[in-house]
Parts: C-alpha cells; sequence; structure tokens
C-alpha cells in the first residue's frame, strides 16, 4: 500500500501532476479543454443523482434542525483544520505576509476560539485566506491541462487533483482515531453541503446545460483563486465574488 505521507512520495506526485498538466493541455483538442466530456458527463451524472438523492435531503434536513451558531461553528472549526495546508502553500508560493497572517490566524482561532469553534481572528484583522497545491501549481505557470470530474469530489483538473492529498496530509484530523476521524468527516461533508443549497438553486435555475455550467464557473473560480481575486482580463469581478456560488461545483 502506498505510504502518501511521506514527502518524497507527494513531491513525486507533485511533479507527476505537472507534466501530466502539460500533456493533457496538448490533448484538448475538441477547443474545450475538456478531452474526457463523454465519461465526465457520465460522472457528473453519478454525483448528481447521489447528491440529490442522499446528500442534498439530508443537508436540508439538518439546515433546518441545527440553529446557525452551531452551524457556523462547525464551519469555522473544519476551515481552521484546513488552515496548515492554507500556511504551507503559502510559502510555497512565496507570500510570506500572508504566510504569517494565516499562522497568526490559526494559532488565534487555535486558543482564544477555543478549537477553532469561534473566530476571533477575524475580528483582529486578520482575514481569511485559501490555498490549496492546484492554485500553487497555477502560480508556478503550469496550465489546467484536462478538465477532470471526479466521483464524488466533483470539478477538478490535470492541475489539481493532487490537491486534496496535500489538504488530507496536512489536516490534524487525519492523524487522530478512525472512531472520531470518519464521524467529523461526515459532519463537515453534511455542513458543507448544506451551506451551498442556495448555490445550488441559482445554478438549477439559470442553467440549459449544468455540466457545461459547472465546469466552466469552476475555471472561473480557479483563476480567481489563483490570481487572488485579480484575475487579467474582464468578467470574473461580475461572476465571484470571493468564494462566491461557485464553491458549489465542488460538490458535483
Amino acid at each position: 500500500m502506498t505510504d502518501l505521507r511521506s514527502p518524497s512520495r507527494l513531491l513525486a506526485a507533485a511533479v507527476a501532476t505537472l507534466a501530466l498538466a502539460g500533456c493533457a493541455s496538448n490533448q484538448a483538442a475538441n477547443g474545450t479543454g475538456d478531452p474526457y466530456e463523454n465519461v465526465n458527463r457520465k460522472v457528473y451524472k453519478f454525483n448528481d443523482t447521489l447528491d440529490k438523492n442522499i446528500m442534498e435531503p439530508v443537508a436540508k434536513k439538518y439546515a433546518d434542525y441545527t440553529p446557525d451558531p452551531v452551524r457556523n461553528s462547525v464551519t469555522n472549526f473544519f476551515q481552521n483544520t484546513g488552515s496548515l495546508n492554507t500556511i504551507a502553500n503559502d510559502l510555497l508560493q512565496g507570500k510570506l505576509k500572508q504566510t504569517a497572517q494565516d499562522s497568526g490566524r490559526f494559532i488565534v482561532n487555535s486558543t482564544v476560539g477555543i478549537g477553532g469553534l469561534f473566530d476571533p481572528a477575524t475580528s483582529m484583522g486578520l482575514k481569511q485566506h485559501n490555498e490549496d497545491l492546484g492554485q500553487t501549481f497555477g502560480t508556478w505557470g503550469a496550465s489546467e491541462g484536462a478538465y477532470l470530474m471526479l466521483p464524488l469530489m466533483g470539478a477538478s483538473s490535470a492541475r489539481d487533483v493532487t490537491s486534496p492529498v496535500m489538504d488530507l496530509l496536512l489536516n490534524p484530523l487525519t492523524y487522530i482515531a478512525t472512531v472520531v476521524t470518519l464521524p467529523a468527516g461526515v459532519v463537515s461533508t453534511i455542513n458543507t453541503r448544506a451551506n451551498l443549497l442556495d448555490a445550488t438553486r441559482i445554478r438549477d435555475q439559470a442553467a440549459l446545460d449544468p455540466y457545461t455550467f459547472v465546469r466552466e464557473a469552476w475555471r472561473q473560480q480557479r483563476t480567481y483563486d489563483i490570481y487572488d481575486g485579480n484575475p487579467p482580463g474582464d468578467g470574473y469581478e461580475d461572476y465571484i465574488e470571493g468564494q462566491g456560488d461557485a464553491a458549489v461545483l465542488r460538490v458535483y
């Protein structure tokens, strides 16, 4: 069994992803950057069916019966556990000031914020950032490569496909006993899905072809993320503000 905790293996995976991104860009002969569209559409249909029949109904019940302060605390907690991944990618991207800010935010929320359940760091002026390995590759100049729709995980690309691995390795919950980690993961998934119910409605109402809508909106979101909210050209600012509705695309 491959030991994903090994730094050398993680680095090898990162290098392989960069190479794959370059090769896949040459495969995008259909002009959409989606050379595997037939397969991707089948995966999208699978994800969407699973979501509509299981995840969305559960998320609605969760939203109906969970008080907003509790949901906010759950969201804060899981955002805080993901901070180490953001800090690591801050460093990889050479964002030293942001590294210091995000480190301070993690320390404040983990202590004063009682393990991240509360967010005093924001009131102290320590803004939340979100960085991942795919954004780091993009900052380094890697192209998106082939667009991918992953089972259960949703929209991704050759450049971004290893991001969840680094996120997993740098999440403290990964190293806690399974009896804690698995329930925590379920709660995180349901809470995230509940937070995206409004965005799902927008997608369903606006899109003639939901698959294409998800693909293009996800790409705009990733471009926004890579350029820290200042992508080249026009159009992104009007569509996306921060994490925005495009965050729902991760569900599909």
